[in-house]
């Protein structure tokens, strides 16, 4: 694992003030280090060995790393919870895509999650979750040339 990445782990925990843990900097780390949304399996398998961070402890650290608003969580149809460090750019609400065929979820950075939604009378809005589903570029078949259909009279 790339050494700038527990460093900027270090430092976020220690923004956090509470007690800075090795599996707090491993698994931050290697939300960090990741192109996309990884599920609890996916962190755990990115873990190094040396690491020695058990299933249970990944499970705790990364609940606990959303409730710092260090990573945050994102539920998919397949029932799977990803996870994703929350970077500057992505600190506050924002839309997700997610990948109807393989599960890949990323970070829309364009698209804010926040619409204009008129709630019934007395209903107060909490939080906004903004997925936008379809087909990653790896899932998308390959264009096939279109064929021009002709009319004959």
């Amino acid at each position: 694992m790339a050494t700038d990445k527990i460093g900027l782990a270090e430092e976020a925990v220690r923004s956090t003030g509470a007690r800075m843990t090795r599996p707090r900097v491993m698994v931050l780390a290697v939300l960090f280090a990741a192109e996309r949304a990884l599920t609890h399996a996916e962190v755990e398998a990115r873990l190094p060995r040396a690491a020695e961070v058990d299933r249970v402890t990944v499970y705790r650290v990364l609940e606990w790393l959303v409730d710092n608003h260090l990573a945050h969580k994102i539920a998919g149809d397949d029932r799977v919870r990803r996870f994703n460090a929350a970077s500057h750019a992505h600190a506050g609400p924002h839309a997700h895509f997610q990948c109807s065929d393989c599960g890949e979820v990323i970070c829309l950075e364009e698209a804010g999650a926040k619409p204009a939604v008129k709630l019934p009378v007395g209903y107060k809005q909490q939080q906004v979750e903004l997925t936008i589903k379809g087909l990653c570029a790896g899932c998308v078949p390959a264009s096939k040339p279109r064929t021009v259909a002709r009319h004959h009279h």
